[in-house]
């Protein structure tokens, strides 16, 4: 209970700074949204997926793409307050010392969701509808939270072992542009061989693949343990590297 108050008390605090500076969850939205213009209103005409609405068929991707967006924040953050002492000083109290890596992962939960839902109403302007059930709903919900934790305590790790600000946040743009290389944006079997092969075996595919049938209303079959595995797998990994690195940080 001691760990479980102190980090919410440390998230309190990273979250009120969000709260006095709501432009981070804007712009986080702002560049997932223009690219879903531009993907919908620009090229969905010349994109042949099968379906009706081009909108319906990239909206998984842009989410995956807020995600990786949001993170770098995260990176960002936590290396200021490594940077300016602030993690030291906390070290200096009687508080858990687990408790400020997971009020940042919590922070980017919070930040990362609620930038979600504002791609996703804009995509409900856009045309979006879905015929997925509650149950369905629940389970792209709990998809896109693995990822969010996943690729947050990645965030976690670059933060952590960055030399600058600009490298806190660097890593991101690798996050951002692995969508653009899978079937987020076109079906897999329009790309030449070896970009096919790598897109078909990444995890973004499995996760936006399974995301897509889900809001569809159809059957996810095998991909959907496939999304997953990665998904833990990731997250796994990140968090047993980011805690290594931050007990030798502040060791």
């Amino acid at each position: 209970m001691h760990t479980v108050g102190d980090t919410a008390v440390l998230t309190g605090r990273s979250l009120r700074h969000i709260l006095r500076s709501p432009d981070t969850i804007v712009t986080t939205a702002l560049m997932p949204i223009a690219i879903m213009v531009l993907f919908v209103y620009v090229f969905g005409g010349a994109v042949d997926t099968g379906t009706e609405s081009y909108v319906e068929y990239l909206l998984p991707g842009i989410l995956l793409i807020t995600i990786a967006s949001g993170v770098a924040y995260t990176a960002y953050r936590l290396f200021l307050d490594l940077s300016g002492g602030i993690v030291e000083r906390f070290q200096s109290m009687p508080i858990a010392r687990s408790s400020v890596l997971w009020a940042h992962v919590l922070t980017s939960l919070v930040a990362n969701v609620a930038s979600l839902v504002v791609v996703v109403g804009v995509a409900l302007i856009m045309g979006f509808r879905s015929g997925a059930s509650v149950l369905e709903w629940l389970a792209i919900a709990g998809i896109l939270i693995l990822f969010t934790l996943a690729v947050t305590w990645i965030a976690v790790i670059a933060g952590l072992s960055a030399k600058s600000v600009d490298g806190a946040s660097a890593f991101s743009y690798a996050l951002i542009f692995l969508p653009f290389l899978s079937s987020a944006f076109v079906p897999t079997e329009t790309m030449p061989g070896p970009v096919r092969w790598f897109a078909e075996n990444q995890p973004v595919t499995s996760i936006v693949d399974s995301m897509r049938a889900l809001l569809s209303g159809q059957p996810v079959g095998g991909e959907l343990w496939v999304a997953l595995a990665w998904c833990g797998g990731i997250l796994i990994v990140a968090y047993v590297i980011a805690t290594t690195l931050y007990r030798r940080r502040v060791g």
